[in-house]
């Protein structure tokens, strides 16, 4: 009985892992006083962002914070059956942050590691592109949709992070 006790809290705790707080990962990079921009998604965007996601996006528009040339953005994306919270930073077009805020997998865990997410540091969109990312991004074993739904949230922020007035700033 010990036993099965153990191994449902096990699971219990590796199917959900907060890693910080939305609210804490912003104030980390843009402070505690700055409020929250809107991305307006037209139909154009739409069509883009649906084929970074590979499935329908139905929001009309998208929450982000925004400062000099940096914004941040959370979103959401299922790995295997749960959804994924990531938060990325971008800044002159490039990532500057990519953190798992939470993690409700059963499996592919290892995916909120530094080991892993500094991977993404200094990505860009493909050149020309708008849909992958400059750089490959290396798998881990028995966790590859967890890797995918992130390189889809890397991608989706950094064109929604072209999207905005931050992104044309020059200093």
């Amino acid at each position: 009985m010990c036993l099965c006790l153990l191994l449902v809290s096990a699971h219990n705790y590796a199917q959900e892992t907060q890693r910080i707080a939305p609210e804490d990962y912003r104030a980390q990079y843009f402070g505690e006083d700055l409020s929250s921009q809107t991305l307006w998604v037209s139909k154009e965007q739409r069509g883009h962002i649906e084929k970074i996601v590979e499935h329908s996006f139905n929001s009309f528009r998208v929450r982000y914070w925004g400062q000099g040339q940096r914004t941040g953005w959370i979103f959401e994306e299922i790995g295997k059956e749960l959804p994924i919270t990531v938060g990325v930073i971008v800044e002159k077009d490039r990532i500057i942050d990519l953190t798992v805020l939470e993690y409700r997998e059963s499996r592919g865990g290892e995916v909120v590691y530094p080991f892993f997410t500094s991977q993404f540091l200094s990505a860009r969109l493909k050149e020309g592109r708008q849909d992958g990312l400059d750089k490959s991004i290396d798998g881990i074993t028995g966790a590859t949709l967890s890797v995918r739904a992130l390189k889809k949230v890397a991608t989706l922020a950094l064109y929604c992070h072209q999207q905005t007035a931050f992104s044309q700033v020059t200093q």
